[in-house]
């Protein structure tokens, strides 16, 4: 715009210079070029003292389309041209590198690059905000929807909400999580698997009760081929050397092929079960009067979920994966053999990122 009304006055002045050479006075020509070059000078030192401040806002202006990293090409009567510094105002949609889709504000296509890459000294590479629906939302055919890496967090959810998610994960591999160093999942709380969990060992970890200042306590789960649940407990003997186990009203819903085990306790008799679980019971007899015994029930489930859902105790590595172990460090051998990198080709780009 300033450069528009400074060429507007100098072809004014050309033209006045030129119509004074032809007066009878050409002694006037000089004075009249100084006065106005004087003026120019001094609507200069006005529009460079005016700050400019963004008009009334009004109707959405024609799409954008920028195909170049040079500057913009627009539509309409919109300027073309270096966008540094320049606040765009009731655009409709943008497209860089790519055609405009209605359904976005800015659609981004980064060929063979990454389309958008946001890096920040102290703030935020990215951040997304919405009063609805997505913050932040990626997409993949077939890499990464979504991929984070930092010194502190890779990616980072917080739910402000009540029923709601800091992060969701959808089908495939709803969320992943890899480190080199740290735990490739941390939870502070509750967790609900509604799924299968499938794992390498288990254990749990407390505060050790001799010492919960200084020392931690572990113990590994119970491993079984089977679904199975195990009850126990402690009785007395009746004067006849019996008695019957009232077991949960659920028992015989949930479980099936049941196994049995009597130990006696202070001394020996031949207990037996009597009667096997029939009605929620079962009856032990061939004791001593007032003998403590101890007792376990094992069951296999049998409801519906485990019904659809038995665990194979064996299975064959498919053929992409033959070759590769779930842990190869176990065998003596390099990372490179994990079978996560037939799985996951890209993780290994990603064990390299964590390595710088």
């Amino acid at each position: 715009m300033k450069s528009t009304k400074i060429l507007a006055i100098l072809i004014v002045g050309v033209v006045s210079v030129s119509l004074l050479a032809r007066v009878e006075r050409p002694d006037k020509v000089p004075k009249a070029f100084e006065e106005i070059w004087n003026a120019l000078l001094d609507l200069q030192e006005q529009m460079d003292s005016i700050q400019p401040t963004p008009g009334p806002q009004g109707p959405p202006g024609p799409t954008l389309g920028i195909y170049d990293s040079l500057g913009l090409s627009s539509s309409g009567d919109r300027e073309s041209g270096d966008a540094g510094g320049r606040t765009l105002y009731n655009l409709g949609s943008v497209g860089i590198g790519t055609g405009i889709d209605s359904l976005y504000k800015l659609s981004v296509q980064g060929g063979g690059a990454s389309a958008i890459n946001g890096q920040s000294e102290s703030g935020h590479g990215v951040c997304g905000w919405a009063k609805s629906g997505y913050g932040v939302h990626g997409y993949s055919e077939s890499g990464n929807g979504m991929s984070g890496y930092g010194g502190a967090h890779g990616v980072y959810g917080e739910n402000i909400g009540t029923g709601n998610h800091g992060i969701l994960g959808g089908s495939g591999e709803g969320v992943r999580g890899y480190s080199a160093t740290g735990y490739a999942g941390y939870f502070h709380g509750d967790v609900v698997i509604t799924g299968v969990l499938s794992k390498a060992s288990g254990s749990f970890r407390i505060d050790h009760p001799l010492d919960p200042e200084n020392k931690y306590l572990q113990h590994s789960f119970v491993e079984s081929p089977d679904m199975m649940n195990i009850y126990n407990g402690m009785l007395i003997l009746d004067e006849n050397g019996q008695a019957v186990v009232q077991l949960p009203d659920y028992f015989e819903a949930l479980n099936r092929d049941f196994r049995y085990q009597l130990t006696c306790i202070g001394g020996f008799a031949p207990v037996y079960i009597a009667e096997k679980i029939s009605d929620k019971r079962f009856k032990i007899a061939g004791g001593k009067p007032g003998m403590e015994v101890s007792w376990q029930v094992t069951g296999i489930r049998r409801d519906a979920y485990a019904d659809k859902n038995r665990v194979v105790v064996e299975e064959n590595k498919s053929l992409q994966e033959r070759g590769y172990y779930l842990h190869p460090e176990a065998y003596g051998l390099p990372k490179e053999k994990s079978i996560e990198t037939v799985r996951k080709p890209r993780l290994s780009q990603i064990r390299e990122l964590a390595k710088r």
